[in-house]
């Protein structure tokens, strides 16, 4: 099967992920951070508010009581939170 056909076909059905600002979303937490618990700790942190997104697909992102992270997140690392 031609590789183009594949391609063709992934795009159909993949759909871009949308953040918009005031969304809640919650960070996928790095593997580099030490915790006891090993792999039973939480692989996300927050809620964070969504300050601003951008076309590239990346996100300023705030905690609820409105500190700003220091860097951008992108929409890879992110999912929706639903309280």
């Amino acid at each position: 099967m031609p590789r183009w056909r594949i391609k063709n076909t992934f795009d159909r059905r993949v759909r871009p992920r949308v953040f918009n600002e005031g969304d809640l979303v919650l960070k996928k937490r790095l593997p580099n951070v030490k915790d006891p618990l090993g792999k039973w700790a939480p692989n996300y942190e927050g809620p964070y508010v969504v300050k601003q997104a951008f076309s590239g697909g990346a996100l300023v992102l705030a905690d609820l009581e409105g500190q700003e992270l220091m860097h951008l997140v992108n929409t890879d690392a992110v999912k929706m939170f639903y309280p």
